[in-house]
């Protein structure tokens, strides 16, 4: 089916729905009716500063949607993706204990059992079986949570989505989670072409066994509903006698949540608000429940169904974590996550990349977007400035972010800025004692060059300076402010400007900002066209003083232990199977690794590079005491190069990793051991590792550099590719 016209915004919409749900039930997720009613009333808007909580936090449900979509295009966005691919997408993605799951224990935790079936070697999908995990256990709530990301890349195909949804879910979960799953995949992917809710709901029952609990009970609520009209308490009174927890087994069971969903929805009168307030105010698991509302009707009323009601997008600002073993998209916002659905999407269907205005990382193409973006609260800039999106002012686009400033002067100055990494130590403190860590690298490092494109309204009645800055975090973990270079703007008159970073690399970058200022006073607007950072990181990374934590913290642990206290900044432990400990982002592509290492105790040391993953890298590892290896890991492992090479437990080597095109090159000390190209499905780009398999190992830092391709780089590929028979095409030039 062609995708519609107006495919884009609403998938924005949708993704706004799925987080604002989210955020809006989790302060009180797991919370029974009566305690709601008691202590909160209804929920009609967002209650986390009653109850003391962030707004934005890390979550399963959008975890799981926006990561376990990546087997699309990890497995070459075909539409025949398997339980098994997708299976291998959590392996490569999560990081166990840590990320994506609830880590509630085998048999107690569908999903923790599902990965731990995984990774002990029973691929999908009957690592999610009944047969396997028993009935109880296999129709919980987790397939249903994460299954809004297949729907949105199947646009008014909902049997696409059924399909996609089965599988999905089927890596986790079975019976009547899986036909859950597929009523909501089904009912969100014609939302995109259909706004009647009986016909969603008409649509999606086609999809699953007329015997199953899930159809017959669709069927009641929608008798109940024609009853009762607007009164959906009494549709919940008949929800918890005949399909409440008391009928079923286990935590938090499928069934009762997916009937809140469906009572929502028809009660709700096609009202973002009164639907997410039905949804959330009858408890049980309402972040998820609200979750999959929320998206569903984003995507079936547009971005002008959100903004009917109360302000949501204002405090939510597009902003959204997804801490995976890919730390460098942990840091996102929902416009980055719309493009990644949609061009998903536009490659099944044939179609080329969505890339607005030159690939720029933010670039507010959407309607009302800020990604992430919002006015800085320090005492100089309090007050100064407000910011807005806005059609026009953009030199390769259609829509800019307006930055409206007044009452600048001498000390009171305008600044914005959206994170780059985890925005403060106590964010840090507060994930890691939640259920869900945030685990993240920086997007921006120090060796990229920035890139901004600014202009002044023609309006405006004076000159207004400008420049780019940075925050990052110090040896102590303060932030401080670092800058680039300042320009004057006229009224009417715009610019480029272009900064190269040359922060010490040991300090990552918490936020980009713009700052705005003038010596007497002034109001007047700027537009924000778009900003965007390239190349590959120049820095040593290691510890650059005894009392901060955020360098740390700045690598995504993948390790058993990776801990303070130490005299190295480096010792890392795995006590089973291999571990990584992984630092940058998935844009880096030509570059070399570097490190002195020491082995205690270990069956495999090395480097990693173009890591995309935990089972997606390239790396030069030390085994067993006797040899050296090159090899490749795309779920299976594949040996690239082998030597015999003896080496001790508890001395130094120096390793080199250098990673041009398809060439990969390897030394130890000043000795080039490997020179081999890939010609097969190569990996291109990805962030760093330290590996560890089954023992200690210690460094004291780590060296990164960009890296360009010479001619010595293609002539070797020639001549790989020739005798390999595998002869590219010629190029013009």
């Amino acid at each position: 089916m062609a995708i519609p016209d107006d495919f884009l915004e609403r998938t924005y919409a949708g993704v706004l729905g799925k987080i604002i749900g989210v955020y809006l039930g989790r302060p009180f997720e797991v919370w029974p009716y009566e305690r709601i009613i008691k202590e909160l009333g209804e929920i009609q808007y967002f209650v986390h500063d009653r109850l003391g909580l962030p707004l934005i936090v890390a979550d399963d449900d959008i975890t799981g949607t926006f990561t376990f979509l990546r087997a699309l295009p990890d497995y070459g966005n075909k539409l025949q993706c398997s339980a098994q691919q997708i299976g291998q997408t959590w392996l490569n993605y999560i990081i166990e204990d840590r990320t994506v799951l609830w880590w509630g224990g085998i048999g107690n935790s569908t999903e923790h059992t599902a990965y731990l079936r995984l990774k002990r070697g029973l691929p999908a999908p009957r690592s999610g079986s009944l047969q396997i995990n028993g009935l109880v256990v296999a129709e919980q709530i987790g397939g249903q949570i994460f299954i809004d990301g297949w729907a949105l890349v199947s646009p008014g195909d909902p049997a696409r989505a059924a399909e996609f949804a089965k599988q999905a879910a089927s890596v986790s979960h079975d019976g009547e989670c899986i036909y859950a799953s597929q009523i909501i995949a089904a009912m969100e992917a014609q939302a995109f072409v259909e706004g009647d809710l009986n016909v969603l709901l008409d649509t999606a029952v086609a999809f699953i066994p007329k015997i199953s609990v899930i159809y017959r009970m669709i069927g009641d609520i929608r008798d109940w509903h024609a009853k009762y009209g607007d009164n959906w308490r009494l549709t919940r009174e008949r929800i918890v006698k005949y399909y409440g927890y008391g009928n079923f087994g286990g935590g938090v069971h499928v069934v009762p949540n997916h009937a809140l969903i469906i009572m929502s929805l028809l009660h709700g009168n096609n009202d973002f608000q009164r639907s997410l307030m039905i949804v959330n105010t009858s408890g049980w698991d309402t972040d998820c429940n609200s979750g999959n509302v929320g998206c569903l009707l984003g995507i079936k009323n547009g971005l002008n169904g959100l903004d009917t009601g109360p302000d949501w997008r204002g405090p939510v600002a597009d902003r959204l974590y997804l801490p995976t073993a890919d730390g460098g998209r942990s840091i996102s916002d929902a416009v980055t996550e719309t493009f990644h659905v949609v061009n998903v999407a536009r490659e099944l269907n044939g179609l080329g990349p969505l890339k607005p205005k030159n690939g720029a990382r933010f670039h507010f193409e959407l309607p009302g977007s800020v990604q992430g973006f919002q006015t800085e609260d320090s005492v100089e800039s309090k007050g100064t400035v407000t910011i807005t999106n806005t059609l026009g002012h953009s030199s390769c686009g259609q829509r800019s972010l307006a930055i409206r400033y007044r009452g600048l002067a001498r000390e009171r100055i305008a600044r914005i800025s959206t994170p780059t990494f985890i925005p403060s130590v106590k964010d840090a403190m507060f994930f890691e004692g939640s259920a869900y860590h945030l685990l993240a690298s920086p997007t921006i490092y120090p060796g990229q060059t920035v890139r901004a494109f600014v202009k002044a309204d023609k309006s405006n009645l004076s000159v207004i300076t400008c420049r780019l800055y940075l925050r990052c975090y110090d040896n102590s973990d303060e932030l401080e402010y670092c800058y680039g270079p300042k320009h004057r703007l006229k009224p009417g008159s715009s610019l480029e400007t272009v900064w190269k970073i040359n922060t010490p690399g040991c300090k990552p970058i918490a936020a980009i900002g713009l700052e705005l200022s003038r010596f007497s006073g002034s109001d007047g607007t700027v537009y924000l066209d778009y900003l965007r950072w390239d190349g590959e990181p120049t820095m040593v990374l290691t510890n650059p003083g005894d009392r901060g934590s955020m360098w740390r913290r700045a690598w995504v642990n993948g390790v058993d232990m990776f801990t303070k206290g130490w005299p190295e900044p480096f010792r890392l432990v795995q006590n089973e199977g291999r571990g990584l400990l992984m630092q940058g982002t998935r844009q880096w592509g030509d570059y070399e690794i570097a490190a002195k290492i020491t082995a205690h105790l270990a069956s495999k040391v090395g480097l990693a590079a173009r890591v995309q993953g935990m089972r997606r890298y390239y790396a030069l590892v030390m085994v067993n005491c006797n040899k050296i290896q090159l090899i490749k890991l795309l779920d299976i492992e594949a040996i690239l190069s082998e030597k015999q090479f003896r080496w001790n437990l508890g001395e130094s080597y120096s390793l080199r990793l250098k990673v041009v095109g398809n060439r990969i090159r390897a030394w130890v000390g000043r000795q080039l051991l490997f020179d081999v190209t890939d010609p097969t499905n190569p990996i291109l780009n990805g962030s760093i590792a330290l590996v560890i398999e089954e023992g200690r190992m210690t460094a004291d830092a780590v060296v990164i550099r960009g890296a360009k391709r010479t001619k010595g780089d293609r002539a070797k590929e020639l001549m790989k590719a020739k005798s390999a028979r595998i002869l590219p095409k010629r190029r013009n030039v």
